[in-house]
């Protein structure tokens, strides 16, 4: 089973599967979200959707109002394709640590969700996912993905390692490869057995190929769509990968197993 472990809900949803359809992925974690750059149809339009997402990379808007109506778009998604779309639910970074729990509690366990992401704590405050870590705990170690590419910075990559390491039985998968900190996230990857690394937004060809031989068993191929293709996402995994058992965890066995339908 190929599975991309990292997408967002596109507008029209149709566009997305037609793009699972193409690079042959059977499955696709989901994520809500707030900005939609896929609506865009110029420059400025652009621009505003991404002032949106950079709003909440810097932590701002994270109430629980500015949420609902990227919940209510994944509840559309998922009770639409329920057969491709695998939900994971994400809740605001900077409400008390029993509001938090109680989030997690009715929006992501109450609703079916397989996991708790995509996390996106300011730069420089990357210990804000611990009351998340926790709770992801009392459910059981549900996976908890956390945005890894800038704003993210080295410090809050250490940050997650420290904080895995208080958690070892909560699967943490950074995504985008760390973004410009891709070798210091393949190290702390390495060095810390509950953490996992998603492969997308990877700038230069040899991260990917250096990030899978180094940690093989928790490197996940993802795609970060609509910003990144499912198809040059999976045909990366698959130019530095020969056919055969790595290739194959990489590309959605290791993923089936986080989310046990593997």
């Amino acid at each position: 089973m190929i599975i991309d472990a990292h997408s967002h809900v596109h507008d029209p949803v149709d566009s997305h599967l037609s793009a699972l359809d193409d690079a042959g992925v059977d499955q696709a974690v989901l994520f809500g979200t707030r900005p939609h750059p896929e609506r865009a149809i110029d420059l400025a339009s652009l621009r505003r959707e991404m002032n949106v997402l950079d709003n909440a990379l810097e932590g701002q808007g994270n109430s629980a109002d500015g949420f609902r109506t990227a919940w209510q778009e994944l509840d559309e998604a998922l009770a639409a394709h329920p057969d491709r779309f695998i939900g994971f639910g994400s809740v605001p970074l900077d409400l008390p640590e029993e509001d938090v729990a109680a989030l997690i509690e009715r929006e992501v366990v109450g609703r079916g969700r397989r996991g708790i992401g995509e996390l996106t704590p300011p730069p420089g405050d990357a210990a804000r996912i611990k009351p998340v870590l926790q709770a992801a705990h009392d459910h059981g170690g549900l996976p908890v993905v956390v945005h890894g590419f800038a704003p993210t910075t080295a410090e809050d990559l250490r940050t997650l390692s420290r904080l895995a390491a208080r958690y070892p039985a909560v699967p943490l998968v950074v995504s985008q490869l760390g973004g410009l900190n891709w070798m210091e996230a393949i190290e702390l990857v390495w060095e810390t057995p509950s953490m996992y690394l998603e492969l997308s937004t990877a700038n230069i060809i040899f991260a990917v190929r250096l990030a899978i031989r180094e940690i093989p068993e928790r490197t996940v191929f993802g795609s970060d769509a609509p910003y990144g293709d499912p198809v040059l996402a999976r045909t990366t995994v698959e130019r530095v990968t020969p056919p055969g058992e790595v290739r194959d965890r990489v590309l959605g066995g290791t993923m089936g197993q986080l989310l046990g339908i593997l």
